[in-house]
């Protein structure tokens, strides 16, 4: 256990929050002004906004193929195994047609991937939001049953949702799209938040022993844990990313950002706040 050295004896509770913190603030501003300016807090997917996805054989470059068309609303350009994959965002029937026409004739060697009317990317929107409130419920409810304390439940439930904010944050700045992927990758975040949250309540709520013996105790076997969880997502991002399978990309990178997050919001401010409870009286 020489590699990890975690020792917050010598902090007070407030110094072990005051980071994390900080960065959820920021965060929650980030993703306000999203929603001010876009109305929603992450760019969303053609699964969310609707649009036309093809796959186009060629050598261009991504400058070059955003020129060729500018006359369309073409949102992103990615790599595909055999050129480029191009997403373009709702457009009408008159549009549409003069975008086929177009890549027929410039790009012969092409093939139509997918296509949303901006209806059903609405409502997959709706069904995504949803998803997401009733998991992190669900998740509170369970928690608070489980320990029947209020302040270290409350630790539990704000890393979580942390963790969420700050991963949906960094999507947006690295230009994330939120997608059918990404939205799985972030209710697996909630599980697994809880997961090593709870390992730390246990710990310490339901254990003899010095306060910071059972911190220390807990954290070794939690980063053990992550340190496993974050070798198998950077394998799956380093192999999507060489092989062009973006949905694993995408869900791999949020997974990292992720795990990184719960990391911080664990052993910082999940700790923090459980030290300052015990230290004030509670638990055993």
């Amino acid at each position: 256990m020489g590699l990890f050295n975690y020792n917050i004896e010598k902090y007070s509770p407030k110094q072990l929050v005051i980071i994390p913190l900080v960065l959820l603030a920021l965060s929650l501003i980030l993703l306000s002004v999203n929603m001010l300016t876009t109305g929603f807090p992450l760019t969303p997917g053609l699964e969310f906004s609707g649009g036309y996805s093809y796959s186009i054989n060629t050598t261009q470059s991504d400058d070059q193929i955003r020129a060729a068309f500018t006359s369309y609303p073409l949102v992103n350009v990615k790599p595909a195994s055999n050129g480029k994959l191009l997403e373009f965002g709702p457009l009408d029937e008159t549009k549409r047609a003069s975008l086929d026409s177009f890549i027929n004739q410039s790009y012969p060697q092409h093939q139509p991937l997918s296509f949303n009317e901006p209806t059903f990317g609405k409502s997959n929107q709706s069904l995504a939001v949803l998803a997401l409130i009733f998991s992190f419920i669900g998740m509170s409810i369970v928690v608070f049953v489980s320990f029947r304390t209020f302040i270290p439940s409350v630790a539990v439930v704000l890393s979580a949702f942390a963790d969420i904010v700050m991963t949906a944050a960094a999507m947006s700045i690295l230009g994330i799209q939120l997608s059918l992927g990404t939205t799985a990758a972030l209710l697996m975040l909630i599980g697994y938040s809880v997961d090593s949250d709870i390992l730390l309540t246990t710990r310490v709520l339901k254990r003899q022993g010095k306060l910071n013996d059972k911190l220390t105790g807990a954290f070794h076997t939690g980063i053990i844990m992550t340190s496993t969880t974050l070798a198998a997502a950077t394998a799956m991002f380093i192999v999507s990313w060489y092989f062009h399978v973006d949905i694993l990309w995408e869900i791999s990178a949020v997974l990292l950002i992720g795990l990184v997050a719960d990391i911080l919001n664990t052993w910082l401010t999940n700790a923090g706040i459980l030290k300052w409870y015990v230290l004030n009286g509670g638990g055993k």
